[in-house]
């Protein structure tokens, strides 16, 4: 399809590094998370059985037990393409918005600092496009900073934008920045959310919980019971990833498994090789390995390997290089997903609010997850070792060679 009149796009700092920022200080353990978080002071006694910690100030009970109702249900929506479909959608009327093209779309980006926000990035860009209606897409990158967020959100608000799209960078801190935005124009959020309902919109899968359940569902099943797990975390006090740890937390309470460590790696593979290694030397033999996010599990499959001990049961992520040592070692593993194909449905969104057409208010898309049944619809072995296979970009334009694939 033909490209966009005009295709504006302002992007600076593009880091090809993991989500996290490395450090030299020494790994943090459970308790000391909970104690930053803001926890509270007490572990319950079936907490300290297992192993877990406190749990985080970020555990919301009712939000829990929805998330993982949610994965039972059925989506609305096209079958082929789970980017615009929604579970238990309340729709909203968006008829005040609605205007004549072409239309000016602007996106207010946290970051493309890591792989799986690279491989959205060029979803979304490729989304916009397919519709000769966007005559102008202006995007700006915050680099991970709110502040250079909240003044990017400013500075688009006054660009004549017809629409904006934000993914946050942190929540809190961006909400004023969200609420003065929704007051122009209509905004439409994704990925992280904000702590204010202004938005038309919000998008995002079912959410963490159902993401960290998934992983240690699994583990209760795989690991016998008084296994040894090893937890891998990224950063405390991130929503997203505090409530996939809460939630594995929840599981691992209620079951006989021994959690002998709650580690953060910073989303850095060295450091996360070398604390798989420190366990293994501790305590001889590991049983099982939990991850919030599984850009590493590769290193942590090779710390395993290096010391010559089997690889028990692994979570990682829809990472093609997790993807291929999975299948090649035919691992005992699962592989839970927050999809890049959401970074499609913002695009969507905007386009149905600029037409006047009802959407979702909390627009929530399906989750799935990656199991040995299922592992070869997701191997992509033309794809790069950091492309993530849920991206639902496969019959956009160039693919696979935009996304750094192979025909």
């Amino acid at each position: 399809m033909s490209r966009p009149k005009s295709f504006l796009v302002a992007l600076t700092g593009v880091a090809l590094l993991a989500a996290a920022c490395t450090s030299d200080k020494p790994a943090t353990t459970a308790t000391q998370a909970a104690t930053s978080a803001g926890a509270s002071a007490a572990p319950s006694s079936a907490a300290s059985a297992a192993g877990t910690g406190e749990q985080s100030k970020f555990f919301v009970q009712a939000d829990h037990d929805a998330q993982l109702a949610m994965r039972a249900k059925t989506a609305q929506g096209p079958a082929d393409k789970p980017w615009e479909q929604a579970i238990d959608p309340q729709m909203v009327s968006t008829s005040e918005y609605k205007k004549s093209g072409g239309y000016h779309l602007c996106f207010s980006n946290a970051a493309v600092n890591n792989p799986w926000r690279q491989v959205g990035w060029k979803s979304m860009q490729a989304e916009v496009a397919l519709h000769k209606e966007i005559t102008t897409f202006t995007a700006l990158d915050a680099e991970g900073k709110d502040d250079k967020q909240i003044s990017d959100i400013a500075e688009l608000t006054g660009k004549g934008c017809d629409a904006l799209i934000v993914s946050p960078n942190t929540t809190a801190t961006l909400t004023p920045a969200v609420k003065a935005a929704c007051g122009k124009l209509p905004v439409i959020v994704f990925d992280r959310g904000v702590e204010t309902d202004c938005p038309v919109t919000f998008i995002n899968p079912i959410g963490g919980y159902a993401f960290g359940a998934d992983g240690a569902e699994f583990l209760v099943e795989k690991v016998p019971a008084g296994g040894k797990v090893l937890a891998l975390r990224i950063l405390p006090g991130v929503d997203v990833l505090e409530t996939r740890w809460s939630a594995a937390k929840a599981t691992f309470d209620k079951s006989r498994l021994q959690v002998v460590g709650v580690e953060f790696t910073d989303g850095d593979a060295a450091k996360t090789k070398s604390i798989v290694s420190d366990y293994i030397a501790r305590h001889g033999k590991l049983d099982g390995v939990w991850m919030d996010a599984g850009a590493t599990a590769v290193a942590a499959v090779e710390a395993f390997e290096d010391a010559g001990v089997p690889v028990p049961a692994m979570v990682g992520e829809d990472q093609q290089d997790f993807l291929q040592k999975w299948k090649q070692n035919n691992l005992t593993a699962i592989a839970p997903t927050y999809p890049t194909y959401q970074w499609r449905t913002p695009v969507i969104a905007a386009l149905k609010i600029l037409k006047g057409e009802e959407v979702p208010k909390t627009w929530k898309l399906p989750q799935p997850k990656i199991t040995a049944e299922n592992l070869d619809t997701y191997l992509q072995p033309n794809m790069p070792p950091l492309h993530y296979a849920l991206c639902g970009c496969e019959s956009l334009p160039g693919f696979p060679e935009t996304w750094g694939g192979k025909k």
